[in-house]
């Protein structure tokens, strides 16, 4: 027996230990992550509840003033109409949009971009926009490099 080899079983013994603390540690700490993201969470559902009666009554408001001078059929109509296109256009603008050759050749001469025809901006398009190539001519990670406008010359051998 070498005169260490107790020393080697109070080692092990150690990082065991301390392994078991750390894997308590970080399971608390998730447990903490956990309960607030849930408090988050229900806070948020709460929020968008609210905010569904809000808008409730806000259309039943708007139905009931154009009521004063309109048939109620009618004023139940535009109403709906109304919230058809609010709802058309919130779409429109939680879709991602493809840039159009315009806009991609502001980008390219150094235009910020920003501006955007109305039928984007409602509609918008099935496509996230294309990044720019960045400075120094390297490609970022993932993209399509340019398709070339003219096709190789290839040598052709004789059969």
């Amino acid at each position: 027996m070498k005169p260490l080899d107790h020393l080697e079983h109070l080692d092990k013994h150690l990082v065991d230990e301390l392994a078991q603390v750390a894997r308590e540690t970080v399971r608390d700490e998730l447990r903490e992550q956990t309960r607030k993201q849930r408090r988050k969470a229900a806070l948020y559902a709460a929020s968008g509840a609210l905010a569904l009666y809000a808008g409730a009554a806000l259309a039943l408001a708007v139905g009931l003033a154009l009521a004063l001078g309109l048939p109620d059929w009618a004023a139940a109509l535009i109403t709906a109409v109304i919230l058809g296109v609010l709802a058309y256009v919130l779409r429109g603008m939680a879709r991602p949009h493809r840039p159009s050759p315009e806009h991609a050749a502001g980008m390219a001469s150094g235009g910020d971009g920003a501006r955007q025809t109305a039928a984007g901006a409602v509609g918008g398009a099935p496509y996230p926009p294309v990044p720019p190539a960045p400075a120094g001519g390297t490609a970022a990670p993932g993209s399509v490099p340019p398709r070339p406008t003219r096709a190789p010359d290839v040598p052709h051998r004789g059969v």
